[in-house]
């Protein structure tokens, strides 16, 4: 049996000859310069002897996951990861040696593993726990082990050192890798000790009651917890209560990472629900970003429910994976809705080409060859057939998917004139700004800067992720660096904030002016002169 990334190789290659995606992740320039980038994160080991603390183990993976991410490196997921111990009959819970962690490595396909350990030991009896944390690298292609990568912090700022270790792990593999360290300190995704103890024992238990209670407890007490809630979301859903699911599915926001993979169950949990409009909107929304024939497909179902002609969107699946019996199927009964016999039949002898002994594509073909050309589906008692729905979200087929054509997309950028690569870069860095995703913000920016260092915009983006990472005095560097270049009102607004945080408000009245001369109409601008004015001062 190969391994999931080995199976997914024809969704990659279908994906790619339909996308269109509408913010895509671009990998920085020094990604595509360094070979191979698939990572495997094990659990770490637990040296402090006290078992009830474990669970710290299984969130390295997480967190160091998430955070290399969006580093540009793809990394194996938990299901991956347990399917390669199960296929090489060991136990979920093993401690790989070095040689078996190679032989894990080689059967997903991963290029690097990182392996750890942590210890946890009392400070004085009054502050908080510390916990001491160190990790290395295997490169898996030229089985080579790092000297140790350490980092610490209080128990309670777990995640911030997780953080620090991930940035760490990102520099040791890419020596190119330019994302500042408080860029990765300051991402999102930190919540309170108890809510991701409860988010990790819930995301690892061995039984469904007790994850979705673990769960339902880190929601409780974090209710914007986009992780648990699409991981309990997805237990909801697989204990088939599809409205819970729907409930808590849709909370998770559409400019979260977690959108996509959350939208999919919510559309699927709302189709079990017979909410097809509402499914629809769901599937609409993953489509839009990342078109997978098993996405347009279930957006096409949803449609069909509601008796619209879902024929295009059946046949840009079918398109897309002609392979696939039963998206031949899906375009011959929408077809036949619509009444084009002809083009049902062509379909219907395509599935039963790629599937014979499918009895309901069988029924099908007998059916159309009794019916009159231009004749439209009449359900019957006897015959009455249903577009099929996909019930399953691969979360790595779609990131490898996404990863995949974000390389393409790097390519083709790197083919542009400068200016207009840095103009590209640049926006796909204020999207994700505007999202709150610092660490892939700034590899836009600094990828604008490699395309053209004389970049304004890129200078005053990165200015704004230096700023929300609170690296003052460099998010002033960079501010400068842009005006130096070009006024605009971004850099300004940047400098305006800076002073006005320092109580230096002359300085930021001079700030917010000159931004609204060039820009009369900035929100911002007008936002933060009416603040200063509360304060007294006067903006010119």
């Amino acid at each position: 049996m190969r391994s999931p990334s080995k199976l997914l190789a024809k969704s990659l290659l279908t994906a790619a000859s339909v996308l269109v995606i509408a913010a895509p992740i671009t990998l920085p320039l020094a990604a595509q310069e360094s070979g191979g980038r698939v990572v495997l994160v094990l659990p770490f080991d637990n040296r402090s002897g006290n078992p009830s603390l474990n669970w710290i183990g299984d969130s390295f993976p997480d967190t160091l996951n998430k955070r290399l991410d969006s580093a540009g490196f793809l990394t194996i997921s938990h299901d991956d990861r347990s399917f390669a111990l199960d296929h090489l009959g060991l136990p979920a819970g093993f401690k790989p040696s070095r040689a078996t962690t190679i032989r894990i490595a080689q059967q997903l396909d991963a290029n690097y593993v990182i392996v750890g350990s942590y210890n946890v030991s009392g400070a004085n009896g009054t502050a908080p726990d510390k916990i001491t944390i160190q990790a290395e690298v295997l490169s898996v292609d030229n089985l080579t082990l790092t000297a140790p990568i350490q980092d610490g912090a209080e128990l309670p700022r777990l995640f911030d050192a997780e953080n620090a270790i991930a940035w760490k792990v990102a520099r040791s593999i890419d020596p190119h890798f330019n994302v500042a360290e408080a860029t990765f300190l300051f991402a999102p995704g930190g919540v309170s000790l108890p809510a991701f103890e409860d988010y990790i024992r819930g995301t690892n238990a061995p039984t469904a009651d007790e994850r979705t209670k673990r769960l339902q407890a880190a929601v409780a007490l974090v209710p914007t917890y986009s992780a648990a809630l699409l991981a309990l979301g997805k237990e909801q859903y697989a204990a088939r209560d599809f409205t819970s699911a729907a409930a808590t599915l849709s909370k998770v926001p559409l400019a979260d990472r977690l959108a996509l993979e959350a939208n999919f169950y919510l559309g699927l949990a709302r189709f079990n629900t017979a909410n097809y409009a509402g499914a629809e909107q769901a599937f609409a929304f993953v489509a839009q970003h990342l078109p997978l024939p098993e996405v347009v497909n279930d957006q096409a179902v949803a449609s069909s429910r509601q008796n619209k002609d879902a024929a295009p969107l059946f046949q840009r699946g079918s398109a897309a994976d002609p392979s696939d019996a039963d998206y031949h199927y899906n375009l011959a009964v929408s077809l036949y809705r619509r009444g084009d016999i002809a083009g049902a039949l062509k379909e219907a002898d395509a599935a039963l080409k790629l599937k014979p002994a499918d009895n309901e594509v069988g029924a099908l073909r007998a059916h159309l060859s009794l019916a009159p050309a231009g004749s439209k589906l009449t359900p019957t008692a006897t015959f009455s057939p249903l577009e099929r729905i996909r019930r399953t979200y691969s979360e790595t087929g779609f990131r490898q998917a996404a990863f995949q054509l974000d390389q393409m997309r790097a390519a083709r950028m790197a083919t542009l004139p400068p200016d207009q690569a840095a103009a590209q870069y640049t926006d796909l860095g204020l999207g994700y700004l505007a999202q709150g995703l610092l660490p892939e913000a700034e590899q836009e920016f600094q990828s604008a800067l490699a395309a053209n260092s004389n970049s304004a915009a890129a200078h005053a983006g990165l200015a704004q992720v230096r700023e929300a990472s609170s690296s003052t005095q460099d998010a002033r560097n960079e501010a400068n660096a842009s005006l130096h270049i070009k006024p605009n009102a971004p850099a300004f607004l940047v400098l305006a904030r800076l002073d006005l945080a320092a109580n230096n408000l002359s300085s930021a009245a001079g700030d917010v002016s000159q931004a609204l001369h060039i820009e009369p109409a900035n929100s911002a601008a007008a936002a933060l002169r009416m603040a200063l004015q509360q304060r007294g001062q006067q903006v010119p």
